[in-house]
């Protein structure tokens, strides 16, 4: 564990959730990567796994060079709260249990900050790996010097796009808010959005994470998309994370949500939600109906129900 009188640059954040198999994997790829001002946080969302055992394994094999705290469950927001909370360090990165960090990757980030003194987030690249153990090379593209263009580039035409785990955030872009805990998905939208809104941001064109894509239950998935619903637009807009020249770009952003939400509930299999949401989307914008594959759904469910 780093000297508690040592000024800590660097704190990276797991939260783990019953991810007890991937875990160890996980650590395994940050411990190496640690210096002096650097520090490795586990905080265990109360598991019902063998989790716990496998952190108290953790700690024997790495002993000192890991800080580690278990709380009530709360979900993958409060975590990353309690996160910002505990850490000593003026940079987080946010890392999933069942992810890894690139190698090299602090080395990076450290020589990125040092060339940009001026930065509050550093969007880094990302290796994708499939279940099949294919990979794909993702980087954020192109950040945009406008603040509004640059929340347009990654709300509405994703050409900027972002990744926990692969993103360093200074501890100052959370003045404005911290990850909105009534939500169980998505959650990371509304503090992406702030930063680019408020503070001097950066790319960073190498990997820092290999993120590792799983299919988890569609139903699972649908449930916390359709517990935020379109409550998600006013958490995005709300005054406290964006100022008032940004409101520009709401109307887009709820069309975007609602055919979002339209097209979880199709896959989902539940069609008077899913006919609700395009409605929504419709009565916002009636150009929708142009949009062929959104529409074509739509028409199937109404003509032939399904």
């Amino acid at each position: 564990m780093t000297d508690p009188a040592a000024n800590v640059l660097l704190s990276i954040v797991i939260p783990a959730y019953n991810y007890a198999t991937t875990l160890p994997r996980t650590v395994d790829s940050v411990v190496p990567q640690l210096a002096d001002d650097c520090e490795l946080i586990i905080i265990d969302d109360g598991s019902t796994d063998n989790t716990p055992k496998v952190i108290a394994d953790l700690l024997q094999r790495y002993p000192g060079k890991i800080i580690t705290e278990r709380k009530i469950n709360g979900g993958l927001a409060s975590v990353r709260n309690r996160g910002i909370e505990k850490a000593r360090g003026d940079w987080l990165i946010f890392l999933d249990a069942d992810d890894e960090m690139a190698e090299g990757a602090i080395k990076l980030i450290r020589e990125h900050l040092r060339a940009n003194p001026e930065t509050r987030f550093v969007a880094g690249g990302h290796v994708s790996i499939n279940s099949s153990g294919k990979r794909s090379i993702h980087n954020p593209g192109v950040m945009p010097e406008n603040q509004i263009m640059r929340v347009r580039a990654y709300l509405l035409d994703k050409s900027l796009a972002l990744s926990n785990g692969a993103c360093a955030m200074h501890r100052d872009v959370f003045a404005r808010g911290n990850y909105p805990e009534a939500f169980r998905s998505a959650e990371d939208i509304p503090v992406f959005t702030q930063v680019l809104a408020n503070y001097h941001c950066s790319v960073l064109n190498e990997p820092l994470a290999l993120i590792h894509k799983h299919s988890d239950s569609l139903r699972h998935q649908f449930a916390h998309a359709r517990a935020g619903g379109l409550k998600l637009v006013d958490e995005v807009f709300s005054p406290q994370r964006l100022p008032d020249e940004f409101q520009v770009l709401r109307r887009a952003f709820f069309v975007q949500r609602s055919l979002s939400l339209f097209r979880s509930a199709w896959l989902a299999g539940e069609s008077e939600l899913a006919k609700e949401w395009f409605v929504q989307a419709l009565k916002a914008d009636w150009r929708v109906i142009f949009r062929g594959s959104y529409s074509r759904k739509a028409l199937r469910l109404w003509l032939l129900g399904k």
